[in-house]
């Protein structure tokens, strides 16, 4: 009885504390945020934020978009006017037939974690970014950018 109690006492204080969520979605893709974060849409580029703005998450996604795989690092890296080696961009072959690449900056002038993920097929791509503030970058705000940076789903 002792161990029924214990562990309801725990459930019941891990769902108390556990984060509410919203869900941004279109006819291409759903990602989850956390309520009370903002989401809007300008121009079809989504930007996911905190009420204070101390960061964002930016989805933009493109069609007909004739960038070839040999390029798409170069576009990366041309994003951020980074020097960076193209080595320094992993891809790897992703769930329906997207190749996924994974792109992190930090901005030494704006102090600002930049983490970029790209989904590309065919003439398809899609770019969802975190971009935040070195300051914030720990603790609850880099885990709760994570968190929804890695619920994006493509729905085709």
């Amino acid at each position: 009885m002792k161990k029924a109690i214990l562990i309801t006492t725990f459930l019941l204080g891990f769902l108390s504390f556990a984060q509410k969520q919203q869900m941004y979605e279109n006819s291409n893709y759903s990602i989850t945020y956390p309520d009370g974060w903002k989401a809007m849409n300008e121009s079809d580029i989504v930007n996911i934020f905190p009420t204070n703005e101390i960061g964002a998450i930016t989805i933009s996604e493109y069609h007909d978009l004739n960038l070839p795989k040999t390029e798409t690092k170069k576009f990366i890296l041309a994003l951020y006017k980074s020097s960076g080696e193209e080595n320094t961009i992993k891809s790897k072959n992703g769930k329906k037939g997207y190749t996924e690449y994974l792109y992190e900056y930090f901005d030494e002038k704006d102090k600002l974690f930049w983490i970029t993920k790209v989904f590309q097929k065919d003439k398809d791509l899609y770019l969802i970014s975190i971009n935040c503030g070195q300051k914030y970058w720990n603790g609850n705000y880099m885990t709760l950018f994570n968190e929804t940076f890695n619920s994006f789903k493509i729905k085709k």
